[in-house]
């Protein structure tokens, strides 16, 4: 066949071997070129966590814009989840659907919060805060509401409160205005106060009569302050001389001292004279319990006494009754 070299060709044969060699090398450098794209997906699907076991966590919001599938998810600055999701439910809400590694999962807990904040610059950042790490773990399938910061939302607001601050600038500044008139009085308030009629009191009274009165008040107190000033020192020295009769070496306090002094001594004299007494009475209750026994010894013989008296005085008149030309004297002696 024309198409076949000839077996005993040798530069057709030579051909054809390097042929075979080149399709060989192709054919290895293409699976070569295989397993390096696929080292390098698998590589890169491990590096991204896709082999690596997770929870999902739901987040709910009511606007989703700036997310998108596969942002980062981060607590205190480190990725610990990745976005793998977003849907619109029936509520007309968004829930974000977010794979949280195992190994991360300890630092979200039932407590935690979960912010969305979009800045004027820069994409929007999904981030977690867990102010109590001993709270319960949050459970996988767990669904919480997510926090929004949009400060490109802030602008028309702080856009309008600008304007009605230049609005109320404007107003304050306006010809009739409250701030106008009260710069106007202050500068007449000023022009008084320069003038040579009156000066500040002038000003302040808005008569040069009264400013005048007002002078004359000030210079009476004026000399009445000097005429306290010289009370006040004659006051002094009164009270210096009250001091040395009082507090002096010779003034009342010293004698008083003296006068306490000997007072003490007397006392103590009296407290002597007292002990003394207290003796003398302990000496005159012994007597008095002495003439109180005698005093019952008399009683009892002065009733005798008595009972022969009236036996005598009862036998003096048996006898004047019996005895006729006795004398007209009744009375007994007794010796």
């Amino acid at each position: 066949m024309s198409g076949t070299p000839p077996d005993d060709d040798p530069a057709a044969l030579a051909a054809s071997r390097a042929q075979r060699g080149l399709e060989v090398r192709a054919a290895l450098l293409l699976l070569f070129m295989a397993a390096l794209i696929a080292g390098v997906v698998l590589y890169l699907m491990w590096a991204r966590g896709a082999f690596e076991a997770t929870q999902r966590l739901y987040l709910a919001t009511d606007d989703s814009e700036g997310v998108v599938v596969g942002m980062d998810m981060t607590f205190s600055g480190f990725p610990v989840g990745r976005v793998s999701g977003i849907e619109l439910v029936k509520e007309g809400t968004v829930r974000i659907a977010v794979d949280v590694p195992l190994k991360d999962a300890h630092w979200l807990r039932t407590s935690s919060i979960f912010t969305l904040e979009k800045g004027l610059v820069g994409a929007a950042r999904l981030r977690a805060f867990t102010g109590i790490l001993d709270d319960p773990p949050l459970p996988a399938g767990a669904e919480r509401a997510v926090l929004r910061g949009d400060v490109s939302a802030e602008i028309p607001r702080m856009v309008a409160d600008a304007r009605d601050v230049l609005q109320n600038l404007s107003q304050l500044t306006a010809e009739q205005s409250a701030l106008a008139q009260t710069l106007a009085e202050v500068r007449a308030f000023t022009q008084k106060m320069n003038s040579t009629k009156g000066g500040l009191m002038g000003a302040l009274t808005g008569s040069e009569a009264d400013a005048r009165r007002v002078a004359e008040l000030l210079d009476r107190a004026t000399q009445l302050v000097k005429n306290l000033d010289a009370v006040a020192v004659r006051t002094d020295g009164v009270l210096k001389k009250a001091d040395q009769q009082v507090l002096g070496q010779d003034g009342l306090v010293t004698g008083a001292r003296a006068a306490v002094g000997q007072l003490d001594a007397l006392l103590k004299e009296v407290r002597q004279s007292m002990v003394q007494v207290d003796a003398v009475l302990k000496d005159v209750q012994a007597v008095a319990g002495n003439a109180r026994e005698a005093t019952a010894d008399l009683g009892d013989l002065r009733a005798d006494v008595e009972g022969s008296l009236r036996k005598i005085d009862a036998l003096i008149a048996e006898l004047n009754r019996k005895w006729p030309f006795a004398p007209k004297e009744k009375e007994v002696k007794l010796p």
